[in-house]
């Protein structure tokens, strides 16, 4: 789920026109540069977290912008390296130590899938791509999402629902728990 969570972001980046960098997006801080960036830079975490580094090994290299000239290509090296940290053998089962706390690779994997299934939809209503996500991967994200939702939005993570009309279909109704209105 999280190399085809990758993908659908991927397809959205590859989108990205050279004028579209500093275009606004649902998340209100963010222009579609710092949405990629935020993406690459978690990407870039992803192989030595998984590894069983700690956040006070890996530092502050990650921090700021991570795109540099060829932003679609640094965000192309993170994410293949970030999908290959997770089909290594034994990362789902590894401890990984976060900054709020420590949970199983496959945990800290979940979080990540539905970052950048999230982020895909921000992508595209950012840049007028197609906003479509995959009906399963939507559906995956929903179940996990249902049993930490109420965390992610006392930690100020997600912002509140939005009401949804009662005949909204799976992903506006996944998009609304994330605090997106479709």
């Amino acid at each position: 789920m999280f190399g085809r969570a990758v993908a659908e972001f991927d397809a959205r980046v590859r989108q990205v026109g050279d004028h579209q960098w500093q275009a606004a997006t649902p998340d209100e801080e963010w222009t579609v540069r710092d949405l990629v960036n935020h993406l690459a830079g978690e990407d870039l975490w992803a192989p030595p977290l998984l590894a069983g580094s700690t956040i006070a090994e890996v530092g502050d290299r990650f921090e700021g912008d991570v795109l540099g000239a060829e932003p679609k290509a640094a965000w192309a090296a993170a994410s293949a390296a970030a999908v290959r940290a997770v089909g290594e053998d034994g990362a789902m089962d590894r401890i990984v130590h976060l900054s709020f706390g420590d949970f199983p690779g496959s945990e800290y994997t979940l979080q990540l899938f539905a970052d950048h299934l999230i982020h895909a939809w921000d992508l595209a209503r950012a840049i007028g791509a197609d906003e479509h996500l995959d009906d399963g991967l939507v559906a995956s994200c929903a179940t996990w999402f249902e049993a930490v939702e109420e965390a992610y939005r006392s930690a100020g993570a997600i912002a509140e629902r939005p009401s949804v009309p009662g005949h909204a279909d799976a992903q506006t109704l996944l998009l609304a728990r994330f605090g997106r209105r479709a």
